[in-house]
């Protein structure tokens, strides 16, 4: 997983190019109306219900376009929240505050479906032991705002992307010439390059289950599209030699099923790839 200072400079790269992107040369409209002396104060409106998250960010957000402006928080990331709550109050140059609203809005609308979503996930698995995973079908250039909703959410991240673990999929298989033969390249390949990084493997049927246990040093089995008899057949033939994780289609009808096989994770691309945002509104008081 990428380090704590990998992510902060992740969430700084994600506001200033979205602050490039939306503010350009200037935001003309409120230039244009609003004299650059004026303050005011605006509040963070619920108009949905949910869990709220994004709220941090938000604060980054407003101190990066205006490190004067003010914010009054009133419920964290992770609260449960209904129509009409107040989340927090900004105060500040009038200016400032327009310039940052569509950003923290677009943001915390967004956070928020993936954290609610993912909070009824991991409702659903209460009580089995099994955890949820995100996976790397994140909307390009914000990924690190998807997985910190996750987290806030209740779930955990997977791999954060391509560098910081090693996942042998169904291609990486077919294009090496067989599981065995990705997994020796694979070790060969870490040692020559000095690196440290956990090794999961895909697996499409019991048989390439049993062939993968004849390699240690394997990390995860992902038990990937199977129904649930054969998922149970392969945690038992895993057993403690590694972590196992469900995937392919995973939904909230399924996911207790899946659970109650002894997977110790399931992984759904659905957490970010399949909301709807929250209705958030930054209201002038």
């Amino acid at each position: 997983m990428i380090s704590k200072a990998q992510f902060e400079k992740e969430i700084e790269l994600i506001i200033t190019n979205a602050i490039r992107e939306d503010v350009g040369d200037g935001d003309h409209s409120s230039l244009a109306c609003i004299p650059d002396t004026a303050t005011g104060k605006a509040k963070l409106l619920v108009k949905d219900e949910g869990i709220i998250a994004g709220v941090e960010f938000a604060k980054q957000v407003f101190l990066s376009v205006d490190k004067h402006l003010k914010i009054e928080t009133f419920i964290e990331d992770g609260a449960e929240v209904e129509h009409g709550d107040i989340v927090f109050f900004v105060e500040g140059a009038s200016q400032s505050i327009l310039k940052a609203e569509r950003l923290v809005l677009n943001a915390m609308q967004r956070m928020s479906a993936i954290a609610t979503k993912t909070k009824a996930f991991v409702d659903l698995l209460d009580g089995t032991g099994t955890k949820i995973l995100d996976t790397r079908k994140t909307t390009p250039g914000i990924r690190a705002l998807e997985k910190w909703a996750v987290t806030i959410g209740g779930g955990e991240n997977h791999r954060f992307a391509l560098y910081d673990m090693i996942m042998l999929k169904d291609n990486h298989i077919d294009f090496a010439g067989g599981i065995t033969k990705a997994l020796d390249l694979t070790k060969n390949y870490l040692k020559d390059t000095k690196r440290d990084l956990k090794i999961i493997v895909e697996a499409r049927n019991l048989n390439e289950i049993e062939e993968i246990l004849q390699t240690k040093g394997v990390y995860r089995i992902l038990i990937d599209n199977f129904n649930y008899a054969d998922t149970r057949r392969a945690v038992e033939m895993i057993g403690d030699q590694c972590l196992t994780e469900s995937s392919g289609g995973i939904n909230e009808n399924t996911i207790r099923n899946y659970a109650e096989c002894g997977v110790n994770f399931i992984s759904s691309g659905a957490l970010t790839h399949s909301v709807y945002n929250m209705d958030l509104s930054l209201k002038a008081v």
